[in-house]
């Protein structure tokens, strides 16, 4: 049997092959045109930075001539001049650097929001099939952690990685300068660190990409045990769900701990080997002033010089980390950005003009229309129906026939396969989106209420709506009670509605879908958690409605048929009957057998008679 929209797998995020490192980068420099905005305050970063670092290499040769020159000529007020000038060069230094991270922390937040804000827009711009296939935990991540990565690799990381390798480079030819043997020792220290940045990158690169992921997943977990935390203690599962949690954060500590213990074996390398230079240098430093070839100012300038080069060494594992956190949360993002939405407005879409008073539009026809998912066999196999301006039809299926797809394709939430809708002749793929979102309303079995007030939830598709309307559209959903909820309209409801029952969520959905007073108006069995008095009170009150409205009605419950002016059976994919309730119920076992499962005698004698 063909599956309903609901019943597509929900697997995790698709991993996609380990790309190679060159297009790794590639998505981490595509990211550029987020520094454009700032290329003023990065431009003054820079500066500050590099100034600062100027700043930073002067004193050791202003020492050099402190030594060398008043000191050893026992000059007091040369001193006192050149202690001066250094005092002079750390407070520039400690401006510069203040200003740099003023640059830094306001351009590196303003990327981050900007690049979570496409994001954003871009997930709410992508297809339903796209959420279906995607874990919401994984999305999560990548739009909090991932982000945090990248904002941290391009204010601080990448700004250290240039000034950092343009300190080392230019130490390194001053050390030459002043003694060009003690120079080569120090540059030829580069060797082994680019060999061991070499190991250390690969390795980390995977690390930091597993966890990552394990940490998507993590997100997932949390989000589906606390959505689901009824139905967990409901058949008492709990221990279980905390092994699977347990053995989730077992693997994230796991991974984690692999990743810091790799990058403490590399940092522990990389603060090794300054050192050992340095031990040597003062050796060797030692015997050259014994003899001569170095004088006691231009060793102390040399040593100090070459303390300079130990941060930037240091430093050189946390930021090939950071940058590979970074390679990997950007080629994670651009996993979600380079998807392309597949509903969307063709070039030559038009906006339907607002309907008038005496507007009679809304004949939706369904002319040979076809519809598979993608991983699955096809759904609908050819539908033919057409649904006059202010008739309801009433689809009618066994579970798992495609009565949710079918409905899913007006407001295009997926879109054919092949065939296509009409709405008043007119392709509804060649209609805006938004509006043709403002001629359809929706109202799923499954209502989904948002962590806002009841009055935003309920003006979600029409926020200009006043107060007789909003009125009007809860008598007709009999929700009422949203009056005497304890701020009434303005109370803020839990997430998803959790605070009310799920009689009061779906008249909420069913308000809300009424209110926005659409020409074409689909209801997926929105009345199926409502009690018998109930629902007849809120079906008086929706025929009222529908009299001049175009409706599309999956119905699962047997009286629910009383608001049909037609009835459409669907099996295998196909409409196999069309006609009023009485004559199918007549003249189709199919129709009967449907009905009996879905509702117990005494109901469907009530709604035959």
């Amino acid at each position: 049997m063909a599956p309903d929209r609901d019943d597509e797998p929900r697997g995790p995020a698709p991993r996609q092959p380990r790309p190679a490192p060159t297009h790794l980068l590639r998505n981490l420099w595509r990211l550029r045109r987020y520094l454009r905005p700032y290329r003023g305050q990065l431009g003054w970063l820079l500066i500050a930075a590099f100034g600062a670092t100027g700043a930073g290499i002067a004193v050791p040769l202003v020492i050099r001539q402190v030594v060398d020159g008043p000191i050893a000529h026992r000059d007091p007020a040369g001193v006192l001049q050149l202690g001066l000038l250094a005092l002079l060069l750390g407070l520039v230094e400690a401006f510069l650097i203040f200003i740099r991270r003023w640059a830094q922390s306001s351009s590196a937040v303003g990327m981050e929001t900007t690049i979570r804000d496409d994001l954003y827009a871009h997930l709410q711009r992508l297809h339903i099939g796209f959420h279906d296939r995607w874990q919401s935990g994984q999305l999560l991540s990548r739009v909090t952690s991932d982000l945090s990565v990248i904002r941290r690799f391009l204010s601080f990381g990448l700004l250290f990685l240039v000034v950092n390798t343009t300190t080392y480079l230019t130490v390194v030819v001053l050390l030459i300068t002043l003694h060009t043997g003690l120079g080569l020792l120090v540059a030829a220290g580069a060797v082994p660190l680019f060999l061991a940045s070499r190991r250390f990158t690969r390795a980390y690169l995977v690390a930091a990409r597993r966890l990552q992921d394990e940490q998507g997943d993590l997100a997932t977990l949390i989000e589906e045990s606390a959505q689901g935390l009824r139905t967990v203690k409901a058949f008492g599962r709990r221990p279980e769900m905390v092994g699977r949690f347990a053995t989730g954060t077992r693997q994230l500590h796991d991974t984690a701990t692999g990743k810091g213990r790799l990058l403490a074996r590399t940092s522990a390398q990389f603060d090794l080997l300054p050192n050992l230079t340095l031990g040597a240098v003062l050796v060797a430093g030692a015997v050259a002033v014994a003899h001569g070839a170095l004088t006691i100012g231009e060793l102390v300038a040399f040593v100090t010089l070459q303390l300079m080069l130990i941060w930037p060494i240091e430093s050189l594992a946390w930021i090939i980390a950071n940058a590979q956190e970074a390679i990997t949360a950007a080629d994670r993002i651009h996993e979600v950005l380079d998807t392309r939405p597949t509903v969307v407005d063709r070039p030559h879409a038009v906006a339907l003009p607002a309907p008038g008073p005496t507007d009679t539009g809304g004949t939706l026809r369904f002319d040979g229309v076809r519809f598979n998912y993608p991983t699955g066999p096809a759904v609908l196999r050819g539908i033919d129906l057409t649904v006059e301006p202010g008739e309801t039809l009433a689809i009618v299926g066994a579970t798992g026939c495609g009565k949710t797809t079918l409905l899913s394709l007006v407001p295009r939430l997926y879109d054919v396969t092949a065939g296509r809708i009409t709405l008043d002749g007119r392709d509804v793929r060649d209609i805006r989106l938004d509006s043709l979102r403002q001629r359809v309303g929706v109202a799923f079995e499954e209502a989904t209420l948002f962590s806002m007030s009841v009055r935003e939830n309920l003006t979600l598709g029409r926020p200009e709506a006043n107060e007789d309307e909003v009125r009007a559209a809860l008598a007709v959903a009999q929700a009422d009670f949203a009056y005497d909820l304890p701020w009434g309209l303005a109370t803020r409801i839990g997430e998803q509605g959790l605070s009310l029952s799920g009689g009061q969520r779906q008249r909420l959905a069913l308000a809300r879908a009424v209110l926005g007073q659409p020409r074409v108006l689909v209801l997926d069995d929105p009345l199926s958690a409502l009690d018998v008095h109930t629902e007849a009170l809120v079906e008086a009150a929706l025929d009222r409605v529908l009299r001049n409205t175009t409706a599309l009605l999956v119905v699962h419950r047997p009286s629910t048929v009383a608001l049909a002016d037609r009835v459409a059976l669907l099996a295998d994919g196909r409409i196999t009957a069309v006609g009023t309730h009485s004559e199918l119920l007549g003249t189709v076992p199919a129709y009967r057998a449907v009905l009996s499962a879905t509702g117990d005698a005494d109901e469907l004698g009530l709604v035959r008679s």
